[in-house]
């Protein structure tokens, strides 16, 4: 089990908060630019999201969730005895064998939990989970504009290292994407 904090405790994502992370990424899709989906999710359509994740190894789900307290709102499918406040993940950066040594992050907190630490707690745990893994560097875009994620990668030790502008089109109009950078352990 990973560290907690509090009334809140984070863990490796499960098939069983499959119902409650694809609601939560769903309100994402449905409400912001913030990712470049469009269309809603079914918890089928995300299954193969989902088992990209394993418990080790550098792709990782790691999941937030109230400790203790009804799973109310939590939604179909959620995992332990809290809410799903949120999640991080670790995924492959481009398919090509080259890239193995760098991974894409990512954090989204559900929308009661934003503002509440969250997302520091998850990235805290998943950059501890994959500095013990063979990944010499981790990359997130960053939907522009979007300072408290600016700001939560800056806190990590991330740089901008540039923007691809006008990039993605959603609610028609075109949004700029930034690109962080971090440097990890691996050599």
């Amino acid at each position: 089990m990973l560290p907690e904090s509090g009334d809140v405790q984070v863990r490796a994502g499960a098939e069983a908060d499959l119902g409650a992370l694809t609601a939560l990424y769903n309100h994402y899709v449905r409400e912001t630019s913030i990712t470049f989906d469009t269309e809603p999710f079914t918890p089928e359509q995300r299954r193969p999201w989902l088992l990209s994740h394993p418990e080790d190894g550098p792709h990782r789900l790691l999941v937030a969730q109230e400790a203790g307290t009804a799973a109310a709102g939590a939604g179909p499918g959620a995992s332990g005895t809290g809410s799903l406040l949120g999640y991080a993940t670790s995924s492959a950066f481009r398919p090509k064998a080259a890239y193995a040594p760098s991974v894409e992050v990512t954090v989204y907190c559900a929308p009661h939990a934003v503002g509440r630490g969250i997302g520091t707690l998850l990235y805290r745990a998943l950059f501890e989970a994959l500095a013990t893994e063979d990944v010499h560097r981790a990359f997130a875009g960053v939907a522009q504009p979007n300072e408290a994620s600016h700001r939560l990668h800056t806190r990590f030790g991330f740089r901008h290292v540039g923007t691809y502008t006008e990039v993605g089109r959603k609610f028609g109009r075109y949004w700029d994407v930034a690109w962080y950078q971090k440097d990890l352990g691996a050599g």
